[in-house]
């Protein structure tokens, strides 16, 4: 009996082995037979040979994986949203009608004009970049053509500060007027929340780009006219310098490139796969077709079902609302995502043969709220930081002031972007986005704490929990409420009591 104990090789409890088919004992499990020639002692062969945790223990060696795990979620995912459909359904019938959209000929007449002529304040900084563009060549043509006395250098510093402040005004004043008009006649003269959305989203995109074309340029003409001061301009600009990248073509590509920083020169690539653009393109329309079915056949109803909640400020039900509202509005926020970001953008980007297309990275896997906003949107992420953050820190400001007045102003642009169309400017996206800020402090500590994965698990959770419950849903459910109560229901509903007292 010793003999055949300690011809038994001791299992190492491994998750290979676990599921190779063998067990413990040496025995195949299918067959019944043993591998050792000493049948008649099968039954004192050693099971309890060596000091083992169990695998879900913390002290266990060999991580188990959890894919069966992760199989049963998604079933459960799949199964219980079938059953809210088929509620959905029985409960409220079919919600969609094509014709029921309130879209009057005025919206779609300003919308669609303002729509046009918004790109016209990117020709105008086209324009002042070409005036200025031609001072400088005149400028340097001057420096060449002999040395300089003292005197002379002086006046042509003195020109060139007095030039530069005189285009910074008039850029200036030509980015605050793409916004400020376009702000002004959404809110005074477009009704529907959705092409107001639309019209004031591309302002905001043509105000940004118009900044970045300016500073941009701003630089690159200061390296030009005092290339003895040690102003570094990439090697990669080499290939259109300053001031040929001010062309129309040039200008024209920026505004349709997937990207709010302007470089003279970009990464290409050699072709463009039209297949790769239609499957891109069938995407976009397959998800925006979800998406506007997903909204009024699901999150319209729970919306609605919210108002007298809110009125009535039964703190328990608004919660409850708020939790369902939860699921149907980070489903949309995903499908939107994907998207904008994955499908349209690689779609623009393959037609123009824009060659870096990181425009986000993992934000599923954020550790914490910072971590989130650095890596969801790329594309805003790089243009705050290359025109706002650097350019502070580089003038002595500390990182927390150049963040607060970072989010200070990505807060100001939510703000008008919702509460604008909408046409109730309450705070609730600024104060949603500036606020963002104490979250971040708060969850920062877990990308540093010393506690392996449990850390980063914390921060993720914590990220998860922001987001998907209060965040975009009581976002969305406070400026429902205040559109109610200013156009529909609830206003009438305030008009006749009212009127009854």
């Amino acid at each position: 009996m010793a003999a055949t104990a300690t011809s038994v090789e001791p299992s190492t409890g491994t998750a290979t082995q676990r599921h190779s088919g063998k067990d413990q004992t040496g025995v195949e499990p299918r067959t019944g037979t043993v591998k050792t020639s000493q049948k008649k002692y099968r039954h004192v062969v050693v099971v309890h040979s060596q000091v083992r945790p169990s695998c879900l223990s913390h002290d266990s060696d060999a991580a188990p994986s959890f894919i069966g795990f992760r199989n049963l979620m998604v079933i459960v995912l799949v199964v219980g949203n079938l059953r809210l459909m088929i509620e959905n359904i029985q409960k409220y019938g079919v919600l969609i009608c094509i014709r029921c959209h309130a879209y009057s000929r005025q919206d779609i007449l300003v919308g669609g004009l303002l729509y046009i002529l918004i790109p016209c304040h990117l020709l105008a900084a086209y324009l002042i970049e070409l005036a200025a563009a031609q001072q400088a060549l005149g400028s340097r043509k001057r420096l060449k053509d002999g040395a300089a006395s003292p005197e002379e250098e002086d006046r042509n510093s003195n020109k060139f500060h007095a030039t530069w402040l005189i285009v910074a005004w008039v850029h200036a004043v030509n980015i605050t007027l793409a916004l400020v008009v376009t702000s002004a006649v959404v809110y005074f003269y477009i009704h529907h929340p959705l092409i107001g959305t639309l019209t004031e989203m591309h302002a905001i995109i043509v105000w940004l780009k118009t900044a970045s074309y300016a500073f941009t340029n701003r630089d690159l003409r200061h390296a030009y006219l005092h290339p003895v001061e040690g102003e570094l301009v990439p090697d990669m600009y080499a290939k259109c310098p300053y001031p040929q990248n001010i062309t129309f073509g040039n200008l024209v590509y920026f505004w349709w490139a997937p990207t709010l920083v302007y470089q003279p020169v970009y990464p290409r690539t050699d072709k463009i796969r039209w297949l790769f653009v239609a499957k891109r393109l069938g995407e976009v329309f397959c998800l925006s077709a979800f998406i506007w079915f997903a909204s009024f056949q699901y999150a319209a109803p729970v919306l609605r079902n919210s108002l007298d909640k809110i009125a009535s400020l039964d703190f328990a039900s608004i919660f409850e609302r708020l939790l369902k509202l939860s699921t149907i509005s980070l489903v949309i926020w995903l499908a939107g995502f994907f998207a904008l970001f994955q499908s349209f953008l690689n779609a623009l980007a393959e037609v123009l043969r824009f060659g870096d297309r990181a425009f986000y990275d993992d934000w599923w896997n954020s550790e914490s709220l910072g971590a989130y906003w650095r890596t969801w949107n790329k594309p805003v992420y790089t243009y705050f930081k290359r025109h706002v953050y650097m350019p502070m820190i580089g003038r002595g400001w500390s990182p927390r002031v150049a963040s607060l007045v970072v989010f200070f102003i990505s807060a100001v642009l939510h703000e008008i972007l919702v509460g604008l169309p909408t046409h109730n400017v309450i705070g609730v996206a600024f104060l949603g986005m500036f606020l963002q800020l104490p979250l971040i402090a708060i969850t920062a500590p877990m990308e540093k704490m010393r506690l392996g994965k449990g850390g980063k698990l914390v921060g993720n959770v914590i990220f998860w929990v922001s987001f998907t419950i209060f965040g975009q849903p009581f976002a969305t459910l406070m400026y429902f409420y205040a559109w109610q109560a200013k156009y529909g229901s609830v206003s009438r509903e305030m008009q006749q009591a009212a009127s009854i007292k």
